[in-house]
């Protein structure tokens, strides 16, 4: 390692922090598969961390020659090269990781992993620059004008915006990319559907490619704004959630149009 790059080195004697790892749930699984089915060998991958990036991970092990331009990266990148479906003549591209003890040594002097500044891996003009770039992420609501919500709840901050609007603008302008987002259709523990009429607090994201849950893909991207909103009712939201949401569709009036609004 080039010492002329190092700004700033504190030295730790304590082990490193893993995640909490919860067991799979169904629900993550069926996303996963819906995910991967826009996943072709070749392209390059972006992913988070938590159930539905992990299991999507897992269920790409089949493919081959799949490349990692994200802005973190966990285990189920490690476990995709020993399945041998991550092309070895491209690096490993993230500007940091957090997994578990194996991870860590598995990116120690790997020559393939390069961790880069957050202004390089975040940017979307070298997201964009990779072909077939898949980004995936999650929220906590998606609207109907395909609005995604990963930042707050109920006006109180939950978290930053993170890579999520890079990504998915370098995604989309990949040739053959996706912008993706996927979550679950229920928030089991308020008893409450995550697709929603309309986003109150600021948004992460708007215009993906698609917008996946347990219950099917909606295939948004190119559509008009009210092929959009019937595209994720009837696709993605909970059956239980599809009446509601089809009666505020109809609500706005056939000439009312839905507006994109970017936060």
């Amino acid at each position: 390692l080039a010492e002329d790059l190092i700004d700033l080195a504190i030295e730790v004697e304590e082990d490193l922090a893993t995640p909490a790892i919860g067991p799979s749930h169904e629900h993550a699984e069926q996303i996963a598969e819906l995910v991967a089915s826009l996943v072709d060998d070749g392209s390059t991958l972006q992913l988070g961390i938590g159930q539905v990036p992990d299991a999507t991970l897992r269920a790409l092990r089949g493919r081959r020659d799949l490349a990692l331009w994200s802005e973190m990266i966990s285990d189920g990148v490690m476990t995709l090269d020993r399945d041998g479906a991550l092309d070895e003549q491209r690096p490993i591209v993230c500007s940091f990781l957090f997994g578990s003890p194996e991870l860590y040594n598995w990116v120690d002097q790997n020559p393939r992993l390069r961790m880069t500044r957050t202004e390089i891996a975040n940017d979307p003009s070298n997201i964009a620059a990779h072909a077939a770039m898949v980004s995936v992420n999650t929220a906590l609501q998606v609207d109907l004008s395909d609005q995604a919500g990963a930042s707050h709840i109920n006006g109180r901050l939950y978290s930053g915006f993170g890579g999520q609007p890079d990504f998915v603008t370098g995604a989309l302008h990949s040739p053959g990319g996706h912008a993706v987002i996927a979550l679950r259709s229920w928030h089991e523990r308020s008893e409450t559907s995550t697709i929603v009429p309309r986003l109150m607090d600021p948004v992460a994201s708007f215009q993906h490619s698609a917008v996946v849950t347990e219950h099917g893909c909606a295939h948004v991207f190119g559509r008009s704004q009210r092929a959009q909103a019937r595209l994720i009712i009837d696709h993605a939201a909970h059956p239980d959630a599809r009446d509601e949401l089809h009666e505020s569709l109809a609500a706005r009036g056939p000439d009312t149009p839905i507006t994109v609004v970017a936060r």
